[in-house]
Formats: structure tokens, C-alpha cells, sequence
């Protein structure tokens, strides 16, 4: 609540606080959400080539969803991918 003199109380500078950090982790979802690439792009991304993404695809080391007739490739899928063969 705002006090007499329209400064903000203890209990309502939290909540405001509280609800800036709910907005942040909700903005993180909806980046996570729009990093789904093509295979193209993804295939750039590793500076692969198409055909080479697609068997890395089919082999299961790279994991893809499709929606409608697209495939794509989800970005936390190219970083569990490169983790991988740095720890190899």
C-alpha cells in the first residue's frame, strides 16, 4: 500500500519485487519457447551441412520436434549436443 505521503510501504516494495522476478522467469520461458530453429538453421549454427543435421537427427544425437510437416530443432538441443562432444 502507499503511505499517507505516497511512498510505498515495506510489504508492497517486496511484492512489487516479487512480481518483476515472476515477469523475468516468464520472459525466459517465452525465449525458450522461440528458440525452435530450422534444420537449415540449425545446421548453420554447427557449420554442418543439411544432410549431415538430418542424420544426426535420425541417429537420435540431436533431438527434433515436428509441428505439422516442419521439423525443428530446439536450440537447448544443439547445446546438449556440442556439451557432448566436448566431454567426449
Amino acid at each position: 500500500m502507499v503511505g499517507s505521503f505516497g511512498v510505498a510501504t515495506t510489504s508492497t516494495k517486496s511484492k512489487i519485487a516479487k512480481l518483476w522476478a515472476r515477469l523475468a522467469e516468464l520472459q525466459d520461458d517465452v525465449e525458450r519457447i522461440n528458440e525452435l530453429l530450422s534444420v537449415e538453421a540449425a545446421a548453420t549454427q554447427l557449420s554442418i551441412g543439411r544432410t549431415t543435421m538430418y542424420a544426426l537427427i535420425k541417429t537420435g544425437a540431436i533431438t527434433s520436434v515436428r509441428i505439422g510437416r516442419l521439423r525443428r530443432i530446439p536450440a537447448e538441443a544443439l547445446t546438449a549436443y556440442t556439451t557432448r562432444l566436448i566431454a567426449e
